[in-house]
């Protein structure tokens, strides 16, 4: 059988077979999504490959095109629309053990894919430097896994997305019996970024890079959701402040958040920041505008030490409801009208109550300050999610569906076809994460 050639090749310490490896590194946080916990629970890859050099992912490559063996690229497995859950089997190519730091200048680092965000950060600011944009899960997240599954995050207020030209470079690897290495930047990189590994195996990917910022980290306390929100869009839109986060939810969402509950009143919604510790006057000023109170604070000399505000923020707000045993808790991905971003909220609430609970981070998208929501869902059932879906479409709210593996549904929409036309060049026999890229039959909600 293939899976003995392919331990002979690489040594049983980079096949892993047992049915435990197989089925913790076949899985991702899909279970974010109660709807894709049911579709993708049983999904199993035949083998986990664990390549520690650039030669031996050429080996699993050949292996797999030479018997048609589908190949599902894995990061940390952070990501939550089952973009690393294989559907068909085949292999699990785990890139973790590639993770060296390989150049770094003023302007960008050059790393292997499975470098850790975190790790990656901890060394840039060794050097004077930082990341411009990282997920909230940093710590275990791999730059290849980021690039291929996410968007944003921490950093994007300033910095936008991973599309606002925060990338320098890739290296890519094509799925052939005799592979490639090929290099790809400026507006070659779309198609890579955000495609769940289907158009190509990324090796290396250079960021760009800035200069390190003192960072303090706070948490205003306000009495009502819109003050904080109307804080926060101030914020946001001052470009006389550097900030790298501005996270804001209501009330009752701060009551998962364990860690830091004894430092939360009840009842008040709150924003979560990083604001460049030369601030501090101008940021108190704009909090007393809107009638808040910094309760919470973490001093620039413990920057990234222990606890850290960003760890409640993002989809971590959905994390730390499940941690407390709260399954029922989902999430969705929602553009408001900042015009009637209100009068939206209103009209959610009126219709469903708590059963919806506000939090927004504030980003940049093509350089415009955007309420970016990922609102808090009680899931109650499939259909009733959907309802809460139309809902907000019904309200011009635009939705962008996590509880689908689809490309282009999931997290953002993307043009589908210059990605298809990356795979046809690049992963001829369609071996690269199959049945990710949708086809005219399928359906957005599942």
């Amino acid at each position: 059988m293939w899976v003995d050639e392919l331990i002979k090749l690489l040594g049983k310490e980079k096949i892993l077979v047992s049915d435990s490896e197989r089925e913790t590194f076949s899985k991702d946080f899909y279970w974010y999504s109660p709807i894709l916990h049911e579709h993708l629970k049983d999904k199993v890859a035949d083998c986990i490959a664990v390549p520690h050099t650039v030669q031996e992912v050429k080996t699993i490559i050949s292996l797999a095109v030479k018997n048609r063996i589908s190949l599902t690229i894995r990061g940390a497995g952070t990501g939550n629309y089952g973009q690393a859950i294989p559907l068909n089997g085949g292999i699990v190519l785990d890139m973790t053990k590639l993770n060296q730091i390989l150049e770094v200048n003023d302007q960008s680092v050059r790393v292997q894919a499975g470098v850790k965000l975190g790790v990656l950060e901890k060394y840039l600011r060794t050097k004077g430097r930082e990341l411009r944009i990282f997920p909230s899960t940093y710590l275990k997240s791999t730059v290849g896994g980021f690039v291929c599954g996410g968007s944003g995050g921490i950093g994007s207020i300033r910095w936008g997305n991973l599309w606002d030209q925060n990338i320098e470079s890739m290296t890519i690897m094509t799925v052939e019996e005799e592979p490639k290495l090929i290099h790809v930047s400026g507006p070659e990189l779309e198609p890579y970024i955000h495609n769940y590994g289907t158009a190509g195996i990324v090796m290396e990917v250079s960021l760009f890079i800035e200069p390190k910022t003192e960072w303090e980290q706070h948490i205003v306390y306000f009495d009502s959701f819109q003050s904080a929100l109307l804080f926060c869009d101030e914020l946001a839109h001052d470009e006389s402040i550097i900030k790298r986060l501005i996270s804001v939810c209501e009330w009752p969402i701060p009551v998962h958040f364990q860690s830091i509950l004894k430092f939360l009143p009840n009842d008040k919604s709150i924003a979560m920041l990083e604001i460049a510790e030369k601030h501090k006057e101008e940021l108190q000023k704009i909090v007393h505008k809107y009638k808040g109170e910094i309760g919470f604070s973490i001093l620039a000399a413990k920057y990234q030490k222990g606890i850290k505000v960003s760890d409640f923020t993002w989809n971590h707000s959905t994390l730390w409801a499940h941690k407390l045993g709260d399954n029922h808790i989902t999430y969705l991905q929602a553009n408001f009208q900042k015009e009637r971003i209100f009068e939206q909220i209103d009209a959610i609430r009126n219709k469903f109550g708590d059963e919806v609970l506000f939090h927004f981070e504030y980003i940049k998208t093509n350089g415009e300050v955007t309420p970016a929501s990922l609102p808090i869902i009680h899931y109650q059932s499939e259909k009733r999610l959907n309802e809460i879906i139309n809902f907000f479409i019904a309200q011009g709210v635009e939705i962008n569906n996590p509880h689908t593996y689809l490309l282009g549904f999931g997290g953002y929409n993307i043009r589908i076809n210059n990605i298809v036309k990356e795979k046809q060049k690049n992963d001829p026999y369609s071996l690269l994460n199959p049945g990710k890229i949708p086809t005219g039959s399928e359906i957005v909600y599942y």
